[in-house]
C-alpha cells in the first residue's frame, strides 16, 4: 500500500508531504460483532487540516477527516475513489479497509495553535462519515471538538451517525463559544431503499430523531437531504414523505441534493444497481452520459419540488420556535447571497 505516498489533500500526492510513512502504520482487527470483517489500520498523521482545493464546489476550505474508508458501505459514496491512492479497493475495501488517524485530537489542538492558522471555519464529515461505527471504539471526536472550542474555532459536522449524540454536551459548550453547524444526512425514508444502498448507517427515522434531540438542546440542524436517488427515490410521494418526516423532526432548513457519480464511486454503484434494477442501468447510463452529474434540468425539477414542499410544511430560517445556535458569535459573517438558481455541491 502506498502509505507514503499520501499527501494532506486527496488531490494530490507527493512523498515528500506524506501525511505518514508505512512505518507508522498499525493493522488491527477486533472480534466483535460490530466490527466483524473489518480491518483498521491505525497510523499516526502528520497533518489533520486539509485545504479544499480551489477548483472544488465546496462553500468551505479546511476540512478534518480522522477516518479514510467508511462502514456505513453506502453503495453511492463519491470519496471511494480515495482508497485508491492507498492502494485499497474502492468497493469492498472502502468499506473494511479503515485508515484511522489516531493521533488527530492532539494534532490538530498543536496546529490550531500555530501563528499562521487563522480561525477558518473547519468543516467535518464531508468526506467519509467521522461518527461511523468506527468512532465508537476509537473516540477521536470528542478530542477534534474540545480543540476548537478552546480556539472558539468554527465548525460544522454532517453525519449519518446517530454517534454524534455522545457528544452533545460537548456540542452544546462549543456552541456557547463560536459558530457550531449541525447537518444530518437523510436522503429518502423508503425503508427497502435504505437497506440495499446505505446498509451501514443507522435508518432514516433514528437519524431524524438526532436532528429532534438537537433541536430540543437549542441547537439548530438542517438536512441534507442527500443524494435524491433518479428512479428510485425522486417519486412526487417519497420526496413528500422524506421533506414532511424532516419538518417533523424540528430541522431548521432542508437541502436536496441529487445523486452523482464520480470514478470509483460510478462503478460500484452501476454495479450494485445492475444486480438489484437491471432495468434501469440503461436509463442511468442516458441520464449521467455527460459526466458525474445529472442534468441541470432534472436537478432543478428536483430542487424546485423539495423547495415547494419545504415551504408547504413550514420549514425556513424565520419559521417561529425554529432551534436556534446557543450563542451566535460577536462578529457573525454575513449571509452569503441567494443563488439565481439551484446549485448542486458534492458533499454525499
Amino acid at each position: 500500500m502506498r502509505w507514503e505516498n499520501l499527501t494532506d489533500s486527496d488531490h494530490a500526492r507527493a512523498a515528500d508531504t506524506a501525511l505518514f510513512g508505512a512505518d507508522a502504520v498499525t493493522t488491527r482487527t477486533f472480534d466483535t460483532p460490530e466490527f466483524r470483517g473489518i480491518t483498521f489500520h491505525e497510523v499516526r498523521a502528520r497533518s489533520i487540516l486539509n485545504r479544499v482545493p480551489g477548483a472544488s464546489r465546496m462553500p468551505f476550505e479546511w476540512t478534518v477527516n480522522p477516518y479514510r474508508g467508511c462502514t456505513h458501505a453506502c453503495v453511492y459514496c463519491f470519496a471511494r475513489k480515495t482508497h485508491s491512492y492507498l492502494d485499497l479497493d474502492t468497493g469492498l475495501g472502502f468499506d473494511s479497509q479503515i485508515v484511522v488517524k489516531v493521533n488527530a485530537p492532539e494534532l490538530l489542538r498543536r496546529q490550531l495553535a500555530s501563528r499562521r492558522w487563522q480561525g477558518e471555519h473547519v468543516a467535518m464529515g464531508t468526506n467519509v462519515d467521522c461518527y461511523q461505527r468506527a468512532e465508537g471504539r476509537y473516540r477521536l471526536m470528542p478530542g477534534i471538538i474540545e480543540a476548537l472550542t478552546e480556539r472558539a474555532n468554527p465548525f460544522s459536522i454532517l453525519t449519518k451517525g446517530t454517534l454524534i449524540l455522545r457528544d452533545l454536551d460537548l456540542l452544546t459548550r462549543a456552541a456557547r463559544v463560536t459558530d457550531v453547524g449541525i447537518s444530518v444526512s437523510v436522503g429518502f425514508t423508503d425503508a427497502e431503499l435504505w437497506r440495499t444502498v446505505e446498509p451501514g448507517t443507522p435508518a432514516p427515522e433514528r437519524r431524524l430523531e438526532v436532528v429532534r434531540t438537537l433541536a430540543g438542546r437549542g441547537i439548530g440542524c438542517g438536512v441534507l437531504m442527500a443524494p435524491v436517488i433518479p428512479f428510485l427515490g425522486d417519486e412526487p410521494a417519497q420526496l413528500r414523505a422524506t421533506v414532511r418526516a424532516v419538518a417533523a423532526a424540528g430541522a431548521t432548513s432542508v437541502t436536496p441534493l441529487v445523486l452523482h457519480l464520480r470514478p470509483g464511486a460510478r462503478e460500484w454503484f452501476m454495479a450494485w444497481l445492475g444486480r438489484h434494477h437491471p432495468h434501469l442501468v440503461r436509463r442511468y447510463e442516458r441520464l449521467y452520459a455527460d459526466g458525474a452529474y445529472a442534468p441541470k434540468w432534472y436537478q432543478r425539477r428536483i430542487t424546485r419540488q423539495v423547495h415547494d414542499l419545504a415551504r408547504e410544511y413550514g420549514i425556513g430560517p424565520t419559521r417561529a420556535g425554529m432551534p436556534r445556535r446557543i450563542a451566535e458569535p460577536e462578529h457573525a459573517r454575513p449571509a452569503a447571497p441567494a443563488a439565481t438558481e439551484p446549485v448542486q455541491l458534492s458533499l454525499i
